[in-house]
């Protein structure tokens, strides 16, 4: 592959990455709508996460035969992995009513004290990110938890006065995307804590193949595997892409999903083969080409991809540092050789025997007087150099021009 090509499948992006995200793991209002039909209903029907299943299920089924309200559930994970119809399961299961809001919605302690006085005894509360939650609402939620009860302050001053307001016994299911966010006191009220993991893919398969039933749409094996390959391991992301790909084949396929179809409608959509995304390549793309894989700083990067630093690094990079396409380290971000495997170029050096053996450099495309030369300007060598054994320094030329110098690596 050529130095001006752009990497895999799908042409650089120029100018500002759109927001709007096909592989966004929070919710939209298209979202939510449809995933209020797909939710599963019971922990029989809830795909994947084996061991929260159990162990939740030991805890409702021990709740009912008592004739008490379930302990308090703190569920933690990426966005997009079923915590919220986890807590839909939990009331469904306990036969009880459900009232949902939200961390951010709850900015004074006279809210939570207007939602707790008004729940059913054995109601179950579902706060999503309750780490967002304002500090005087988490102190008063300590007591509420633990003994159902909270004090209500009337009066400002030396008259002020705290009258005691008894609540029936609820349970409260807390939903986090970062639980090193909840102060400990809080954290450990919670009876049950069930952190949620990605899925694998043939867990999405199940998902989606479960989902297509649901929306009346004819797919295959081998097209739910080729969606499922794409949703970075969350059943949010995989019901999303399936609707998309449900779109293409409504139109150019008469409805019927299979390989060939699932990879053309997400080629359409900018999703690639590892469920990368414009922005996610924009990243990888300027890494790789405008800095010789790094080291690079955050915000040059940022520069690069006319991309603000906290858009590059809050959404971009999470997915890919998860995928080892990209290291963070003090120096900068670097990229590692299954990024450049990733773009087309296959690795670009190895280690072994204390030295650095080159793979043939994919951006040799100038010359100069003594041969090809990368855009660092060093010496490159031909595509058979490591084959004839002829002497290379192993690394990039942009390294070997001194302009962006490779950690230094130890082998045994």
């Amino acid at each position: 592959m050529n130095w001006d090509e752009t990497g895999p499948e799908t042409d650089e992006p120029t100018g500002t990455v759109f927001d709007d995200r096909l592989v966004d793991a929070d919710a939209d209002g298209e979202d939510t709508a449809v995933e209020a039909a797909l939710r599963p209903k019971d922990l029989e029907e809830f795909v994947g996460q084996e061991k929260v299943r159990e162990q939740l299920d030991l805890v409702l089924k021990a709740a009912r035969a008592r004739g008490a309200t379930a302990d308090h559930v703190l569920l933690s994970g990426a966005p997009g992995l079923g915590k919220t119809t986890l807590s839909m399961i939990i009331a469904a299961e306990m036969n009880a009513p459900i009232r949902i809001t939200s961390g951010p919605a709850i900015q004074h302690a006279g809210d939570l004290a207007a939602i707790l006085s008004s729940l059913q005894e054995g109601e179950v509360l579902f706060l999503d990110e309750i780490h967002r939650m304002s500090r005087p609402a988490e102190e008063m939620l300590y007591m509420a938890m633990e003994d159902f009860r909270v004090d209500v302050i009337v009066g400002k001053g030396p008259g002020a006065t705290a009258i005691p307001l008894e609540l029936p016994p609820f349970t409260l299911v807390g939903a986090t995307t970062r639980a090193g966010l909840l102060p400990p006191p809080l954290r450990d009220r919670f009876g049950f804590t069930g952190h949620m993991e990605f899925y694998v893919p043939a867990e999405l398969e199940r998902v989606i193949h479960r989902s297509a039933r649901l929306l009346d749409v004819e797919i295959d094996a081998d097209g739910a595997a080729e969606i499922a390959g794409r949703s970075r391991g969350t059943p949010r992301i995989a019901n999303r892409l399936l609707r998309r790909v449900r779109d293409y084949a409504q139109v150019k396929a008469e409805g019927i999903i299979d390989r060939e179809i699932a990879a053309a409608a997400l080629k359409v959509y900018e999703v690639d083969a590892r469920g990368l995304d414009r922005l996610d390549r924009a990243v990888l793309g300027a890494l790789l080409k405008l800095f010789g894989g790094g080291p690079v700083g955050l915000s040059t990067l940022a520069v690069a991809v006319g991309e603000e630093r906290e858009t590059v690094e809050e959404v971009a990079e999470p997915f890919l540092v998860r995928e080892g396409l990209l290291a963070r380290t003090p120096r900068g971000r670097v990229a590692t050789p299954a990024a450049w495997a990733h773009w087309g170029w296959g690795p670009r050096w190895a280690f072994g025997g204390g030295r650095r053996a080159a793979f043939g450099n994919p951006r040799a495309e100038q010359t100069g007087p003594g041969g090809p030369v990368g855009p660092g300007g060093g010496s490159a060598p031909g595509p058979d150099a490591a084959a004839t054994g002829q002497e290379t320094s192993g690394e990039p030329p942009s390294c070997q021009a001194g302009r962006y110098p490779l950690p230094s690596l130890s082998t045994s």
